[in-house]
């Protein structure tokens, strides 16, 4: 079966500026691939040279079986498409942009029906579509923008930082969309900064970091999910003790403690003897978060960062 996306060896310079390096991604069928890391890694440029907005300095790019410089208006048509930084202006309504978007989008069924799903969509993420885009907020905006990419079916969809300006429950609304288009056997290839979305999302992953993918696999696979950071808070009393018992165990790294009994620390690897060990102490307050991903990416995978290879923060 053909990938829904090849690349190979691919390079983008930007004069003495390398963006990409030999990059090589292969995106299965059907599947919701992942694109992770920090700012900077060459995400979008790598998503905006599968669309043909921009051309690669070398290398091979196959899209739905395709070469996006070749492909032209007909391949475009069966990809749907969130950029990263979406704008939308204009006195039209929400209806009206979708309604000219429906025109040009390559429907797979009647215009009625691609305008029927629009609205469905438009009540899920709670967006009045009545309302001039001009006059909506950033997210209500990006909701818009998530409509036009999926109200046609299209057999690609490349989201890049799709949820971007998007409250929790909207969030949890869009990876449900997602799901449900997997289903149908579309493919997605979603770039975000956010692991938690990635996590719940992705069949498979790839991490990038300074124009090359540093690894690929399952998001379990990878352990991006291994790097937690910790806040305990316990009586003054026990506060010292608590931090000797973190300082001594294997993977507890920059124990502080602030006062007043808090004590903070980052666990790298599995948590079950931290809890352990704080379990004989009286613990008023606990939280267990994530760092950002740039954090768990530069600390699993190295500072592979190159002073020149930026991307002017994209």
């Amino acid at each position: 079966m053909t990938d829904a996306i090849d690349v190979r060896a691919l390079h983008k310079r930007y004069g003495r500026r390398t963006a990409l390096h030999a990059l090589d991604l292969q995106v299965r069928p059907g599947s919701v691939f992942g694109l992770i890391g920090p700012n900077g890694a060459g995400k979008t440029t790598t998503l905006r040279t599968l669309l043909d907005v921009i051309r690669p300095s070398s290398g091979t790019v196959r899209v739905l079986g395709e070469d996006p410089r070749r492909g032209g208006p007909d391949l475009r048509r069966r990809i749907g498409y969130v950029p990263g930084e979406l704008h939308l202006e204009g006195r039209a309504s929400g209806h009206r942009l979708l309604s000219f978007y429906a025109e040009v989008s390559g429907m797979t069924g009647s215009k009625d029906a691609v305008l029927r799903t629009a609205r469905e969509l438009g009540d899920r993420l709670g967006v009045d579509l009545d309302r001039p885009v001009r006059t909506l907020s950033k997210g209500n905006k990006q909701k818009v923008g998530l409509i036009q990419a999926f109200m046609h079916r299209p057999e690609l969809l490349i989201l890049d930082e799709p949820t971007s300006g998007l409250d929790p429950l909207v969030q949890r609304e869009f990876l449900a969309m997602v799901r449900e288009v997997r289903e149908a056997g579309q493919t997605v290839l979603l770039s975000s900064h956010v692991l938690s979305e990635i996590q719940q999302a992705a069949d498979e992953v790839a991490v990038l970091a300074a124009g090359r993918i540093v690894a690929e696999g399952d998001v379990a696979s990878l352990r991006l999910g291994s790097i937690r950071r910790v806040r305990v808070r316990v009586d003054d009393a026990d506060a010292a003790e608590v931090s000797a018992a973190l300082t001594a165990l294997a993977g507890v790294e920059g124990v502080e403690a602030p006062g007043r009994g808090l004590l903070t620390a980052t666990i790298e690897g599995a948590i079950d003897p931290f809890v352990k060990a704080i379990s004989r102490f009286e613990v008023h307050e606990l939280t267990v978060e994530e760092p950002d991903l740039e954090e768990s990416v530069l600390r699993l995978y190295g500072d592979n960062r190159e002073g020149d290879d930026r991307e002017g923060g994209r």
